[in-house]
């Protein structure tokens, strides 16, 4: 199934792929940045979704798929973490809706500066009438949610990774797992807000449970297959910032020197820049997850020749 026109002619319509009975995974080409996958679990008289879209326009998009399978309302929003693609659209979804996320996703959302046209990294995309919307329930570790007598099993991954509340939503009898920003299928993982060394053991959790479909939070629908690529490229990064910071090198120098070899084929090659601050940090004895500031995405940008991201949302 496709959705809503694009005006961006180089991507192709969102697309809605059932993995299993009644749980559906919406998938938006082509994965780059803020244009992030979303997914939702049918009941009997109510649906849960995991995650919104970045923008108006393409949460209301999201919110019309869900609508063309089920006149079942939404009452529960997934947030898999605070990152803007996967909440800005939270507010669309209603009063009556019960927002859900780790107990760091609300605290990051409510400290995040507003998203507004024109303005921050993205300055090209039309973000519509977005207002913050952070959950309004909150967990530590883990709760589960019942969608009639399917158990969906939210788990927090115990440690910063991809940000500092990464939770994966785990359909144990279906063998269906919605693992948010932890997996990046054909994108650049990126970790500048979380941990390297965490985001390896997240991808160990994820393959411990053995899905057979996993839903990425970019990127098409796969399986265990695309976690070791992902490991090998989290290794790359962990060894080009071991030898460069011995070199003395800055993360900017490291990132334009180094070699992608079999990752250059990935979208936003920048972001290896700001995964390299991450783990300078992290061997200068940062805690995972401690800020890393503005430096990162200044050294993006100019990895990316002095000009903004490239942003299609």
């Amino acid at each position: 199934m496709t959705w809503a026109p694009h005006e961006h002619d180089s991507l192709g319509p969102p697309r809605l792929e059932e993995v299993s009975d009644d749980v559906f995974a919406y998938i938006q080409p082509d994965g780059s940045w803020c244009i992030n996958n979303t997914g939702f679990v049918v009941g009997s008289d109510a649906v849960v979704s995991v995650d919104a879209a970045s923008t108006e326009r393409r949460t209301r998009a999201y919110l019309e798929a869900i609508a063309s399978v089920t006149d079942a309302p939404v009452r529960t929003l997934v947030n898999t973490h605070s990152h803007l693609d996967h909440t800005n659209g939270n507010c669309l979804f209603g009063p009556g809706v019960t927002i859900v996320g780790h107990e760091r996703c609300r605290a990051d959302i409510i400290d995040a500066p507003p998203m507004r046209t024109g303005s921050g990294p993205f300055p090209g995309v039309e973000w519509g009438a977005i207002e913050k919307a952070p959950p309004t329930l909150t967990f530590d570790e883990g709760v589960t949610l019942w969608v009639d007598d399917l158990e969906c099993e939210l788990r927090y991954v115990g440690t910063p990774a991809h940000t500092t509340n990464d939770v994966i939503v785990w359909l144990p009898e279906r063998s269906v797992l919605f693992a948010g920003d932890l997996v990046f299928n054909g994108g650049t993982p990126f970790n500048v807000a979380g941990s390297i060394g965490g985001a390896k053991a997240a991808l160990a959790l994820i393959a411990s449970l053995e899905p057979a479909v996993i839903v990425p939070g970019h990127g098409a629908v796969c399986d265990t297959s695309v976690i070791g690529p992902i490991e090998a490229y989290l290794d790359f990064v962990t060894d080009t910032a071991a030898r460069a910071r011995a070199a003395g090198l800055t993360p900017l120098e490291a990132a334009l020197e180094a070699d992608l070899g079999e990752f250059a084929s990935l979208l936003d090659p920048e972001r290896l820049v700001g995964n390299l601050h991450r783990a300078y940090a992290e061997l200068d004895g940062a805690a995972p997850g401690a800020p890393i500031g503005v430096a990162a995405l200044a050294d993006m940008v100019r990895y990316n020749g002095g000009k903004p991201l490239r942003c299609l949302a």
